[in-house]
């Protein structure tokens, strides 16, 4: 099962604060702290995150039902993954994380100074966000060179693929341990700047909008102009 850890992750300031749920423009307007923090956070922080990615490809036998059943035998099931992946041939499943110390530290320096434990905080959500666009374009670059092209990435609680649901499927097709990542019953991933997410791929995939389009905080989301322009 291969795992990618050569990344190389260009983080901004304004990541930083829209990993915090910050609007940068309006935070750099009235809060000249928290931009400062955000500042010290990726000094601070940068030499600690540990981006590796784990995942597995998987050929498909066929979808019925809302079911797509894999020629291991494994099933992915909903509306959702029904929707995209009629198509594919193929699905890769993929598990991104920047390891725990990240995280161990902003606890560290929370319980002395919140602003900047947020600030880390918010590095490391900036940064798997980041490494899953970088795996993203590393799958598509590669079904390129295969001719094919990928459907959108879609993650566990998106609409038509629920959390309980979704998470279980993945965690069940990779060896979270082999990247220290672990689930628990209530499908919290550990450490928690972890993401998974899978790609169908295929020589006729659909373009079938964004994973915007299928997020269940769409309704209320300040930033979908920004990840439509990433």
């Amino acid at each position: 099962m291969p795992i990618l850890a050569d990344w190389d992750l260009s983080i901004s300031v304004d990541q930083v604060l829209r990993g915090q749920g910050a609007d940068p423009q309006m935070i750099r307007g009235r809060s000249p702290k928290i931009v400062e923090a955000a500042e010290w956070a990726l000094s601070e922080g940068l030499n600690l995150i540990q981006p590796r990615v784990l995942y597995e490809s998987y050929e498909i036998e066929e979808l019925r039902h809302e079911k797509l059943r894999l020629k291991n035998g494994s099933e992915l099931t909903g509306s959702l993954i029904a929707q995209h992946l009629g198509p594919a041939s193929s699905v890769v499943i993929v598990l991104s994380t920047i390891g725990s110390a990240l995280e161990n530290r902003s606890n560290e320096v929370s319980s002395e100074d919140l602003i900047l434990g947020l600030a880390l905080d918010g590095l490391g959500s900036a940064a798997v966000e980041i490494l899953a666009n970088a795996n993203c374009n590393f799958f598509e670059n590669q079904a390129s060179s295969l001719n094919q092209s990928t459907s959108i990435p879609l993650s566990p609680g998106m609409l038509g693929w629920t959390v309980e649901v979704g998470q279980r499927e993945i965690f069940d097709l990779l060896d979270s341990d082999k990247i220290d990542v672990s689930l628990t019953e209530s499908m919290l991933m550990i450490p928690r700047k972890s993401l998974t997410h899978i790609l169908g791929m295929g020589a006729d995939m659909l373009e079938l909008g964004t994973s915007c389009d299928y997020c269940s905080l769409r309704e209320t989301c300040r930033y979908q102009d920004h990840y439509a322009e990433a």
